[in-house]
């Protein structure tokens, strides 16, 4: 028995901050002060708090060290590990107050959250099947097999109101009753875990930091639709997430778990880890399943659906995995708990990866219905530099941005739909005043042009056409004429691609161009950006009165564009300048202007 535990983040975030090395240092020093029988080192998933990494909490007293240093570990184990006394300066200073240390729950960042899918994560260690059953896991994969039957399973599903979380928001428990209903001598469960929108890490963290979740919850489904075979796709870029699923497995399989005649029920059922190569278009869950049977991830025509004709043209049942990260919970604790949370028609929690201009980048979740002003200025402690926020931009290159204007917006499902956006996957890039919408636009579509499959012409040719024009637009050469012309070609890719990729490509342009068309008509009448962030339509000036003729900016300009003798006004020879911004990172005294 240990009297203290010492929880390390061992996630991508913390490992490459060198989480690694600090927990080698913690062990090193604890064994020199002979405590290595009184304190457990565990390395754990994500905790949440990505900006802080690494990140270290020590129980049972709940103390939050953040950005520790392996130069810190010494002073830490002699301290408080050893004499019991806090290193005030390493907690975070949020649960620092004049009386006390307050716990990581009562901090704005956590205290409107409810973690449902993330509830390890951060608490057990991942890579032992024991932490997981110590916090109830597996309990409710007995349920299922001990206590109730396949279709009851599904009604339970579907009571609970939780849809997918992938970004589509089917219902979850009619997906399963449509495979379930269809008879086949094989049927399948496939995970979705090929996350590719830009910024999202809220599957990865769930297969880092609570793997046997995944496992048991695709267990259940197998046993709810008559699955006996399921697959995890997962892409080769997610190394510790890979590791540790392919851990649990091996360690469901070693426990009886997994295999045949799970818990003595007479069910079987196995699980097999299939790597993507980082295509996006995978994460569309035809293309997804063609990839798996080893052919280029190209997206099928539907119908015939996954749940007639899946997998190797079998019945299969497809959801991503903080879908089915919430099974257990929902098993355990009743459809009616979860269904108590989140609103009328979305029900539950939601996880984000909250990143771009925030305070607290990292992953939060919420209940369904909490508002993006609650998300931005309290969870994520507002925008930094004193900077307004402008949007949010929710769903990636398949989503559309939330204005300032509409931050009071409940998030779920049908409101983000109602102002022409969508949920997607759970991405939330948060942008300030010095973002320029109509080069977010052209950076998602830019990705979007990358990671189409080319297989139907409307998104193979239309989206280059698309991002051809926003060119056009930033560089300054655009008409009115072309701004008409970009919204009639957007409605044609909607309509007329044949998956999800294409059909939604053309969402972010869409919707800046209902929130802020001000600013594309400023790139194409005005010829300016409003932002000052495309390089054609900006120019740098130095103001003569501010000019201390001090010569470093011509010194650092890469285009020897800057004219001037010591202690005479410079000039910028706008011909040659190449608008790198260097100058107005160098001058001292102001005088060089963007504009």
């Amino acid at each position: 028995m240990y009297r203290s535990h010492v929880l390390v983040c061992g996630g991508t975030g913390c490992t490459s901050s060198n989480s690694l090395a600090i927990i080698d240092a913690l062990e090193s020093e604890i064994a020199k002060k002979g405590l290595q029988e009184e304190v457990k080192v565990v390395r754990t998933g994500c905790f949440g708090l990505c900006a802080l990494g690494p990140i270290m909490i020590v129980y049972p007293e709940g103390s939050f060290y953040s950005q520790v240093k392996v130069e810190d570990v010494p002073e830490i184990v002699e301290e408080h590990l050893l004499k019991g006394r806090l290193v005030k300066r390493l907690l975070y200073d949020e649960t620092v107050t004049m009386e006390d240390v307050k716990s990581l729950q009562e901090t704005d960042f956590y205290k409107k959250q409810h973690r449902v899918a993330l509830r390890n994560c951060g608490v057990i260690d991942p890579e032992n099947i024991e932490e997981y059953i110590a916090f109830d896991g597996y309990m409710a994969l007995a349920k299922c097999l001990k206590e109730l039957t396949p279709a009851e399973v599904i009604q339970i599903v579907k009571d609970s109101g939780l849809r997918g979380r992938g970004g589509g928001g089917f219902p979850t428990g009619l997906k399963w009753s449509f495979t379930a209903a269809n008879e086949a001598d094989q049927k399948y469960v496939v995970c979705n875990a090929d996350e590719g929108d830009p910024g999202a890490f809220m599957d990865r963290s769930v297969l880092e930091g609570d793997p046997h979740c995944i496992v048991e919850a695709m267990t259940i489904c197998g046993y709810a639709t008559g699955a006996t075979e399921g697959y995890v796709y997962v892409r080769a870029e997610y190394p510790i997430a890979v590791k540790r699923l392919k851990i649990a497995i091996k360690q469901a399989r070693e426990y009886g778990l997994l295999g045949k005649n799970i818990f003595d029920s007479g069910f079987d059922f196995d699980l097999h880890v299939r790597l993507g190569a980082g295509a996006f278009v995978c994460g569309e869950e035809t293309a997804l399943m063609t990839s798996i049977e080893g052919n280029r991830g190209e997206p099928r025509p539907r119908p015939p659906y996954p749940a007639v004709k899946g997998l190797f043209r079998k019945p299969t049942t497809e959801n991503n995995v903080e879908t089915f990260a919430n099974i257990p919970q929902i098993i355990l604790k009743g459809a009616d708990w979860f269904a108590s949370m989140g609103t009328e028609k979305s029900k539950g929690t939601k996880v984000f990866a909250l990143g771009g201009k925030i305070k607290n980048t990292g992953l939060v979740e919420i209940p369904m219905g909490t508002t993006l002003r609650e998300i931005i200025e309290e969870i994520g402690g507002g925008i930094p530099n004193g900077k307004k926020f402008k949007a949010a931009q929710t769903g990636g290159p398949s989503g559309g941005c939330i204005p300032a204007s509409l931050m009071d917006t409940p998030i779920d499902y049908d409101n983000l739909t109602a102002i022409g956006c969508m949920m997607g996957s759970g991405g939330l890039i948060v942008m300030d005043e010095d973002n320029c919408m109509v080069d977010i636009a052209k950076f998602f579509l830019n990705f979007t042009v990358d990671e189409s499959c080319g297989k139907c012409t409307p998104c193979r040719v239309g989206t280059k056409r698309l991002l051809e024009m926003l060119d056009k637009i930033t560089a300054g050469k655009a008409t009115m004429e072309d701004l008409d012309k970009l919204e009639d070609l957007c409605n044609y890719i909607k309509a007329n691609s044949l998956c999800g990729l294409g059909q939604t490509a053309p969402n972010p342009v869409l919707a800046t161009l209902k929130f802020f068309r001000e600013e594309y008509v400023a790139h194409i009448q005005d010829k300016k950006c409003p932002a000052g962030v495309c390089k054609a339509l900006m120019t740098y000036s130095i103001e003569a009165d501010k000019c201390r003729g001090c010569t470093a900016c011509a010194r650092k300009c890469p285009a020897g564009a800057i004219e001037g003798k010591v202690k005479e006004v410079h000039t910028i020879n706008t011909d040659k300048c190449i608008k790198c911004g260097v100058c107005l990172e160098t001058c001292k005294f102001g005088a060089v202007v963007k504009k």
